[in-house]
């Protein structure tokens, strides 16, 4: 039977990411999660949560092999001035995912505000201001 250590291993490998790409992804050390992998540690939730967040994984999928009750996959559309922004700033494919994802969340918070189009300079100062204030 697969374990939570296993099913992270082979989401990595498929994802073509090394121990250390993962790690560092997620904010752990490279010694730690092959230990995980190797099932020589357990997980807390928070850490679960930061390599499911790296991985683009689910939480459900990496404790017991199934997602319930699911979304169907929907291709994630990545703005141009996004992109054009992630290119300069040297962000990773899954940095660019996690600062889109923020600033849709910001946005959601503030459904009374109209929306419209960030700026490249724009993206770039959500950037900072992200990085600034989570580190």
């Amino acid at each position: 039977m697969a374990t939570t250590g296993d099913r992270i291993r082979q989401v990595r490998e498929a994802r073509g990411l090394t121990q250390e790409q993962l790690a560092n992804s997620a904010k752990v050390s490279k010694s730690f999660l092959s230990d995980v992998e190797n099932n020589n540690k357990n997980l807390s939730s928070q850490l679960l949560l930061q390599i499911a967040t790296a991985l683009g994984a689910s939480v459900d999928y990496l404790l017991s092999g199934s997602i319930q009750g699911t979304v169907p996959h929907q291709p994630v559309t990545i703005p141009p001035n996004l992109s054009t922004a992630a290119a300069e700033l040297n962000l990773t494919y899954n940095q660019t995912l996690e600062l889109l994802n923020a600033q849709l969340s910001v946005i959601a918070r503030r459904s009374n505000k109209s929306e419209r189009e960030l700026s490249v300079k724009d993206w770039k100062d959500f950037h900072f201001a992200i990085k600034k204030l989570f580190g």
